[in-house]
């Protein structure tokens, strides 16, 4: 009996030992697996957090007209005008020269804001806002292009996401810089239609009257919210909100003063 019974004690022993050596490897598998979790968890949340802190994109505005003192205050240099009066109410100097652009830049709440006049004439305007769109990397969302429309009356103002040139020389250079894409802001400000058979390139050459001029003036102020609202709230809620709330909305194309 005892002879029986020590030979089974080491049986028991042993069949012990071998149930519990795949606990040992499940176990190591487990932590393994664990590990391995716990180490995509922190890439992804470390991937996460730095995109979350990453600053958003640049805005690039940019103000279409003509070079020189001749066409200061112009039927066609109210781009420039436009963004003479954002650099002004956000303290931003349009002085350096960058991409055959008069430029400046400035911080606009936490956007960064980046201010161009082309300083190629208008017909011309592509070869300054495309490369200054490629220099900063700028998906054209990002971009919006700022122009005079004869299409509107004077004074009303215009927020799209993407459209046609219009027929305008300046912003058709754009699109061709831009290779055939159209898909970029434009703020279009109302100079209204020449009168009788005046030729339209005269006629965008020409100063606003004093009426005119008001209305304009009013234009600019109202670009200018229009921009900042632009910058924190992006084009799309921006056009909503804005295309509808004009101080001259109201007018028609025929009844613009001259």
């Amino acid at each position: 009996m005892r002879h029986l019974c020590s030979s089974r004690a080491p049986t028991a022993t042993a069949r012990g030992k071998h149930s519990r050596a795949p606990d040992r490897r499940m176990a190591a598998k487990a932590l393994n697996l664990y590990r391995r979790i716990t180490t995509i968890h922190r890439r992804i949340s470390t991937a996460t957090a730095s995109s979350a802190s990453s600053p958003p994109l640049p805005w690039l505005f940019v103000g279409l007209g003509n070079p020189g003192e001749k066409y200061c205050s112009t039927r066609h240099n109210v781009g420039f005008e436009m963004i003479d009066a954002f650099a002004a109410s956000q303290g931003i100097s349009v002085s350096s020269v960058h991409c055959k652009a008069l430029f400046g830049q400035g911080m606009v709440g936490d956007n960064l804001v980046l201010l161009a006049k082309p300083q190629t004439y208008m017909n011309l305007s592509g070869e300054s806002t495309g490369p200054l769109a490629a220099y900063y990397k700028l998906p054209l969302n990002r971009v919006v292009v700022i122009f005079d429309d004869m299409n509107l009356p004077c004074g009303v103002l215009r927020l799209h996401n993407k459209g046609g040139h219009g027929c305008h020389n300046g912003v058709k250079n754009v699109v061709h810089h831009f290779r055939g894409n159209q898909d970029f802001g434009r703020l279009k400000i109302g100079i209204g239609r020449p009168p009788g058979q005046m030729d339209p390139k005269a006629f965008v050459l020409q100063k606003f009257n004093a009426t005119a001029r008001q209305r304009i003036d009013t234009a600019l102020q109202e670009g200018v919210e229009a921009l900042n609202y632009l910058v924190t709230h992006g084009l799309s809620e921006s056009m909503r909100a804005f295309n509808t709330r004009q101080k001259y909305k109201h007018l028609r194309l025929q009844t613009v003063p001259v």
